[in-house]
């Protein structure tokens, strides 16, 4: 019987998603695992850290452990059950299912010392790693997220992950207005966004006479995001040798966080 860890689901929180992962596949041997002790093993990597080895005994075996975690990002499913529980808590915080307005931001990251793809260096920040690219709304819940190379700028990272909200299609059908820092400036940016997508740029700039931490209108929601995801080890650099492993671990640790609203 596995041990009542910090990270595991409640019994009711399981119920929420139970049904949105998929049914064993006809023909073959029967599975012998139970998904909710999968699903608890995969949330304690990403909370404590350990390497998938490292699991604990109580859990599955780690070989069939990282087996559906693989399995589930490259068909999508982790996507599905994000897609799923992101409108479900902003009906459930009294919102529209698809947000008015959203935030940009990136945070670079170091890299663990054996990942070499997509590793570059951030001039500005001094970091040697990787970028992730974040667009939420303005209750913090990330739409999409896009990891890449430290090296690459943020605009170029920006069109990226706005074109993969864009392709959501109806779960965005509201949205107008993109909140940026400082850092996206640029008529020829802002023009593409606007030609491409019908969206409007609002660019948040720091005072200058101000020093230290400043909280900007609409922009702190993504701030925000970033802390929440330093709550999860695994997450505290970048130890994934694939950039989608690493986006795939931040689309749980959003699936943990809206599970906990809702249940």
């Amino acid at each position: 019987m596995t041990k009542a860890y910090p990270s595991n689901l409640t019994w009711e929180q399981w119920q929420l998603i139970e049904d949105l992962f998929p049914e064993a596949k006809p023909g073959g041997r029967p599975r012998t695992v139970a998904i909710y002790a999968v699903v608890n093993a995969i949330l304690y990597v990403l909370c404590q850290g350990c390497t998938w080895r490292a699991l604990p005994g109580d859990f599955p075996a780690w070989s069939t452990v990282y087996g559906y975690f693989r399995k589930w990002r490259t068909d999508g499913t982790w996507m599905s059950i994000h897609d799923k529980l992101y409108q479900w808590a902003r009906v459930g915080a009294g919102r529209e299912p698809s947000p008015s307005e959203v935030a940009v931001d990136s945070q670079s990251v170091e890299t663990a010392t054996m990942i070499y793809k997509e590793v570059g260096y951030d001039v500005g920040k001094k970091i040697h790693g990787r970028k992730r690219h974040l667009t939420v709304d303005l209750l913090g819940l990330v739409l999409r997220v896009l990891v890449t190379s430290a090296s690459v700028p943020e605009r170029d990272g920006a069109k990226k992950v706005l074109k993969q909200v864009h392709d959501t299609g109806d779960r965005v059908n509201r949205l107008h207005t993109v909140w940026m820092d400082g850092g996206y400036r640029g008529e020829d940016f802002m023009r593409w966004v606007m030609d491409m997508f019908r969206w409007i740029v609002e660019v948040v700039l720091r005072p200058l006479e101000k020093k230290g931490f400043v909280l900007l209108p609409k922009r702190w929601v993504v701030e925000r995001t970033f802390g929440w995801l330093n709550w999860c080890r695994r997450l505290s650099k970048d130890y994934e040798h694939l950039p989608e492993t690493s986006e795939t671990f931040i689309y749980i640790a959003m699936i943990r966080i809206m599970i906990r609203r809702l249940a």
